[in-house]
């Protein structure tokens, strides 16, 4: 039986290399873009697209009735935007404030109503797996700057909002990561991590939690954050 795969946010960086590399593992991989040309890029990979953008409500309200009868075994929230490098000497503005709590808080916080108990119904041994990009940005008790304020507020968001659902879907595991930093569009150039070996460890890491590890923070490498 070829196990499900849904990438949410995986036209480019990890989240398609994610992608490439389910579709390598004999996965059926569902995956989502937000435009045609996104859209193009997972058709012609072999994945089954969907169009979807996590910052439009009106769309992430309509993903339910685009996985109507699917059982997900593995999910990754990949989804989510960097915010100007500002530190709290300077606010952010309410047009920066509601685009990266859009991407980054508010759009997972609609998905998982409607993919978790997909994911709950999961068949795979260990039960369905829900993976979230989050950061070692996000993490309160380690933080040693106020560098991107806005993108670290956002990313411990999300660690909480996870951390909240998880008691909600108790068949599925939810996990937060930090998926290395990465040679992406966000991580830029001089990032250490390549997105083939941040992918390559997420698939890992994720497939080798338990039940038991529902609400863990992991490195990409499996190795544990600590706290939130």
């Amino acid at each position: 039986m070829a196990y499900t795969t849904l990438i949410l946010g995986a036209s480019r960086g990890i989240g398609l290399e994610l992608a490439r590399q389910s579709l390598a593992a004999g996965e059926r991989v569902i995956a989502t873009a937000r435009d045609d040309a996104g859209l193009e890029r997972l058709r012609a990979l072999g994945c089954q697209p969907l169009r979807l953008d996590v910052t439009d409500p009106a769309s992430t309200s309509g993903l339910a009735w685009q996985l109507e009868g699917e059982r997900i075994d593995t999910a990754w929230y990949v989804a989510g935007v960097m915010c100007s490098r500002a530190d709290a000497t300077q606010p952010p503005t309410r047009e920066a404030f509601d685009r990266v709590m859009h991407a980054n808080v508010l759009g997972a916080m609609q998905v998982i109503p409607q993919v978790a108990p997909l994911v709950e119904a999961s068949r795979a041994p260990g039960g369905g797996r829900f993976g979230f990009f989050s950061s070692v940005m996000g993490q309160i008790g380690t933080v040693g700057g106020s560098g991107a304020w806005l993108y670290r507020v956002s990313k411990a968001a999300l660690n909480m909002a996870v951390a909240s659902a998880r008691h909600s879907y108790p068949k599925a595991t939810f996990v937060c990561f930090h998926p290395g930093w990465v040679q992406t569009d966000m991580g830029g150039a001089q990032a250490p991590v390549k997105p083939t070996d941040s992918a390559a460890g997420l698939r890992a890491a994720l497939a080798a939690t338990t039940p038991a590890d529902s609400g863990a923070f992991l490195n990409y490498d499996g190795t544990r954050m600590g706290g939130w």
